[in-house]
């Protein structure tokens, strides 16, 4: 039976890092990736993100321009893609679902949807699976880079993104890898899960906020 009781993460073992930092370790980190699997965690229902036309458009309450614009980075998923596998890195995303979706969900999913098509591995695990195991407190936000380098990222009430505290500790990275590895596995493939709960949904309501995170 899967053990869905989450690994510590202790606070003294971490090093706080600001965003712009944060920024520049994770893609060093990432470009040396060879032969390597990396994992990311998503709890939080709503974000706000930056950089992307698509999230724009939605703030805007432009639902069909926020779906065009995902069709026009397919280029660069595939370039993305073509990179990845060269390198021998496979990425894998862990999205916690709560019903009824927020409008940042309803758009997310369909932008993961797309991105497993290119070789992202992404599973969905709904909100309910989890809820026994989070009475103290919800699941972090989570980035694993070559199953080596841990980021516990960190972000304001509102979704706002505030760096990360970075971990390097064998055995913390390992216990959550081994987490991780379990919790996808329980879930569920993101493209029959669009499919059946996401795709015939009316456009979501218009979201009053600015981008501020990148995916």
């Amino acid at each position: 039976m899967l053990d869905l009781h989450a690994p510590a993460l202790p606070p003294g073992l971490g090093e706080r890092l600001p965003r712009e930092v944060y920024k520049r370790d994770f893609r060093q980190r990432d470009a040396e990736i060879r032969n390597g699997n990396s994992w990311k965690l998503e709890r939080r229902q709503h974000f706000v993100e930056q950089g992307s036309a698509s999230w724009e458009a939605l703030c805007r309450g432009d639902w069909d321009e926020a779906l065009r614009l995902f069709e026009e980075r397919r280029d660069a998923l595939r370039r993305s893609s073509l990179d990845d596998q060269q390198r021998g890195s496979a990425f894998h995303r862990v999205r916690v679902v709560e019903q009824p979706l927020t409008p940042y969900l309803q758009w997310e999913l369909h932008s993961l949807r797309q991105r497993a098509q290119y070789g992202e591995r992404v599973r969905v695990v709904s909100a309910e699976t989890v809820a026994p195991y989070e009475a103290r407190e919800r699941l972090p936000e989570l980035t694993i880079l070559d199953e080596r380098t841990l980021y516990r990222v960190l972000y304001t009430e509102a979704g706002v993104p505030e760096g990360a505290v970075r971990y390097t500790d064998p055995i913390v990275v390992s216990d959550w890898v081994t987490y991780l590895r379990g919790l996808h596995a329980a879930g569920e493939d993101v493209a029959s899960y669009v499919e059946r709960e996401v795709a015939h949904l009316p456009p979501p309501e218009i979201i009053p906020s600015r981008p501020a995170r990148s995916e």
